[in-house]
């Protein structure tokens, strides 16, 4: 049996059934999104790597390098990357595969990006895309692992709570990932 790490987490799913009423805020001076159209597996963990570290985003650590550039290059996934002065400042990652449903299976910003005031923004810019395609809802979750700011921001965007889980993970030791004391079992 692998060596685990015991992580407990509260997971909040959310729904939008309508696109906002409110117009988007612009995105930030110097940012601009960048749908990728096969991003390689090495780029991809880069960036979830990187946005993830902070949260214990290891889903997608623990998939083997093959298995992954067979998701990534699944027509229903894309991955958008938002930049400012040239390099990455978060990505998110929009699942169509239970089309007219879309969910948003991966948002957010790297480290140094935090703070800038650009989170709502560009969380905008998935909502505004996804409700320009003619979807029928949107999804999205987000656990106490993440940034405290998450689920605010979700609410603002227009997501409202459909539910919320108590989950057990087992992180596998392996990955290397640094585990708050709060979220240890």
């Amino acid at each position: 049996m692998e060596p685990v790490a015991r992580v407990g987490v509260t997971v909040t799913f959310l729904r939008m059934d309508g696109p906002p009423t409110d117009a988007a805020p612009p995105l930030p001076a110097g940012t601009a999104v960048v749908r990728l159209a096969a991003p390689s597996v090495a780029f991809y963990r880069y960036l979830y790597d990187t946005v993830g570290a902070a949260h214990v985003w290891w889903l997608r650590r623990a998939v083997p390098d093959q298995n992954l550039a067979q998701l990534l290059a699944l027509p229903g996934l894309s991955i958008n990357v938002l930049y400012k002065g040239g390099e990455p400042a978060g990505f998110y990652e929009l699942d169509t595969r239970n089309w007219p449903d879309v969910n948003l299976s991966y948002f957010g910003l790297m480290p140094q990006a935090i703070g800038q005031r650009m989170g709502y923004a560009f969380l905008r810019h998935a909502v505004d895309l996804v409700w320009r395609g003619s979807a029928r809802g949107m999804t999205v979750n987000t656990c106490t692992a993440d940034h405290p700011r998450a689920l605010p921001t979700y609410l603002r965007a227009g997501f409202r709570v459909v539910r919320q889980v108590r989950e057990d993970w087992d992180v596998p030791l392996r990955l290397g990932m640094t585990i708050p004391d709060h979220l240890r079992r």
